[in-house]
């Protein structure tokens, strides 16, 4: 058998240039978060701007947007609770007061119960005591004084 060939081995260090590579480049792209006082961060969120707390279905549909669906700009800050305050997040209903709703609900059970009462009043009901027969119509219906079509063997 021959010899086994060896395959190619990755070099284990790689050498980038200082200017790359550099704690002063470094340091100057990636800062150090700054440590803020309470007055000058209340909200603990590393100094991050907060626009105001406004539903995305709110917005103007019509309004000159960058994004149309999301009805915001580009460069626009978004809010922290933006999963919250986006246009997939549940539709708020606005369209009637909760005293106009209970006002409808109301009025709703009101003809149902009116309904109720004229067919309780109107419709005709069967006797409160039931006819009664002599034998109960045990001859009519086959008992056992009925006369038989034919015999019983």
């Amino acid at each position: 058998m021959a010899a086994s060939r060896r395959l190619p081995v990755i070099q284990q260090r790689t050498f980038f240039p200082e200017e790359f590579t550099g704690k002063k480049l470094v340091d100057e792209k990636y800062p150090a978060e700054p440590n803020l006082t309470d007055a000058e961060d209340p909200d603990m969120n590393g100094g991050f701007v907060n626009p105001p707390r406004v539903k995305r279905q709110f917005r103007d549909p019509h309004g000159d947007w960058w994004d149309k669906q999301e009805r915001r700009n580009f460069g626009e800050p978004v809010h922290e609770d933006h999963d919250i305050l986006g246009v997939f997040s549940p539709y708020e209903y606005t369209w009637v007061s909760s005293k106009m709703a209970f006002a409808q609900i109301g009025m709703f059970i009101a003809t149902a119960m009116g309904v109720c009462w004229v067919v309780g009043r109107l419709y005709p009901d069967k006797p409160s005591f039931p006819r009664e027969f002599e034998g109960g119509l045990e001859r009519e219906l086959g008992g056992p004084g009925a006369i038989r079509v034919r015999q019983l063997s």
